[in-house]
């Protein structure tokens, strides 16, 4: 299936896709269906995670997919168990093996965890030797961003953070722009209690636009200028969450403003400056053993 995904320029020059498929809290099969149907609608963005246990199985799917390598864009993240230099490369390469590849398109810090400018230093070295493409972090607040380039040499070229109309980041979102990082969002459509796609302000303007909740949400981020990474199982809402590109609408100034009011500071997942979260978070491995 063709699709106009666009694309969006790092700061050292690296094309990544808007658009990319998260596979968290998928087991091996649901993971292979995701990523078998994604890359059939026209995902070349596939995101990942040493924690989400499951790169084995998106490294056979980018296989039997026959997609030729230089058209894929994958990401993987080490984990807040791993901190030091050598430990860094350690996990590193061995997610490498799992997914089957020579070389990443991105690897990110995955929390704030104490210790995180080893992996960094880890991490430059890594990208200096052609090992990965862009280097960047994930749920780092400025702060964070801040306290690491006191010793990094190359800076972040992305931040992947929470961010949906109930969480908007708006301080941080420009924060990352005066410092040309690229802003990547995780849970784009929120979860759980957070689900933006019931609210009645965006099913109203879905409506207006015969779209469903979920593109009207999506393309806010896209209009937004942030690289979005939603989830999803079910084939026809990942090609649903492409469509939006192949039949374009855009959103007006005045639903952009009316999506703006909804923000809540209201969170799915834990808060990158809970100091309790990130100590405990460094005991389990991945999100089976999670506690």
């Amino acid at each position: 299936m063709a699709t106009n995904i666009p694309y969006i320029e790092l700061a050292n020059g690296v094309m990544i896709p808007q658009v990319g498929l998260g596979v968290f809290r998928m087991d091996d099969s649901q993971v292979e269906d995701s990523v078998k149907a994604a890359l059939k609608a026209g995902y070349r963005h596939i995101d990942t995670a040493s924690f989400y246990d499951n790169e084995a199985a998106v490294g056979k799917a980018l296989k039997a997919s026959g997609i030729d390598r230089k058209y894929l864009f994958i990401t993987t993240k080490v984990w807040n168990n791993v901190r030091g230099y050598d430990e860094t490369i350690a996990q590193f390469n061995d997610s490498l093996q799992k997914l089957g590849l020579d070389y990443l398109d991105l690897y990110l810090i995955h929390w704030p965890a104490p210790g995180f400018e080893e992996n960094w230093r880890a991490m430059e070295d890594l990208y200096k030797d052609g090992k990965i493409r862009a280097i960047g972090v994930s749920n780092f607040k400025a702060h964070h961003i801040e306290q690491l380039m006191k010793t990094a040499t190359i800076a972040p070229m992305v931040d992947q953070i929470e961010t949906h109309p109930y969480l908007q980041e708006t301080d941080l979102h420009e924060y990352l722009q005066t410092k040309n990082i690229a802003h990547e969002s995780w849970s784009p459509l929120g979860g759980g209690l957070n689900k933006v796609i019931d609210n009645p302000v965006i099913k109203e303007i879905a409506e207006a636009h015969q779209k469903t909740p979920a593109q009207v949400v999506l393309r806010w981020h896209i209009q937004r200028g942030e690289i979005i990474i939603p989830k999803s199982i079910h084939e026809s809402r990942i090609i649903e969450n492409i469509d939006l590109f192949n039949y374009h609408f855009d959103l007006t100034l005045e639903e952009m403003e009316q999506i703006a009011k909804l923000d809540a500071d209201k969170r799915v997942g834990a808060d990158p400056d809970d100091a309790a979260f990130l100590e405990h978070s460094t005991t389990y491995t991945n999100q089976n053993n999670e506690k």
